[in-house]
């Protein structure tokens, strides 16, 4: 409570302290006179204790009561039957339609300062994406080329070489192909031993 121009400004904060005791001294008889004088605060003062006694009461009463038989198992079927709205197409669809518009409009809202706090990392984020497929998409049509060289040169040796030697070639590719893992794990087994 101030005087400003002889118009007397209530502050609740007073009439809280007063209630719990923590006026003392001059702020004390300071706001016991004012109180003579102020319907505001003692309104406000009555009402706080009213609270205080009502909260006393409820509180303080030793009586209790007892659940009924089966309660949770009761709450929890109604709690679970009055969720099927929320389990239909149509509703999950109405929700997520809402998200959506609460998204935008967060959004819209945020304006420049999303800038710096949404906006920039999901470029950066798109930004990397990008460059990951990019990078994917050229090495599957250098792997595809390759394949395609690889498979033209192997078809023109094999069908189309003189006197057998493509089947020859071939044979030999083949062998080598199957030879190839027995002897990697011989030389795994011979450097075990070493």
């Amino acid at each position: 409570m101030t005087d400003t121009n002889h118009e007397v400004v209530c502050q609740l904060e007073d009439v809280a302290a007063y209630v719990d005791g923590e006026l003392t001294g001059a702020a004390l008889e300071d706001f016991e006179a004012h109180l003579r004088s102020c319907g505001a605060c003692v309104d406000e003062l009555r009402t706080q204790r009213q609270l205080l006694c009502t909260l006393d009461v409820a509180f303080n009463d030793s009586r209790s009561f007892e659940l009924p038989r089966e309660f949770s198992r009761v709450v929890t079927a109604r709690a679970e039957s009055d969720l099927s709205g929320v389990r239909r197409k149509r509703e999950r669809g109405r929700a997520l339609k809402l998200c959506a518009a609460l998204a935008l409009t967060s959004f819209a809202l945020m304006g420049a300062a999303a800038q710096g706090v949404v906006i920039d990392p999901l470029r950066s984020v798109f930004r990397v994406t990008n460059i990951l497929l990019d990078f994917a998409g050229r090495a599957a049509l250098d792997l595809a080329e390759t394949v395609t060289v690889f498979v033209r040169v192997f078809t023109r040796a094999v069908f189309f070489a003189p006197h057998g030697i493509g089947l020859l070639f071939l044979i030999a590719l083949l062998f080598s192909t199957l030879l190839l893992p027995f002897l990697i794990a011989r030389y795994h087994r011979a450097q075990t031993v070493e």
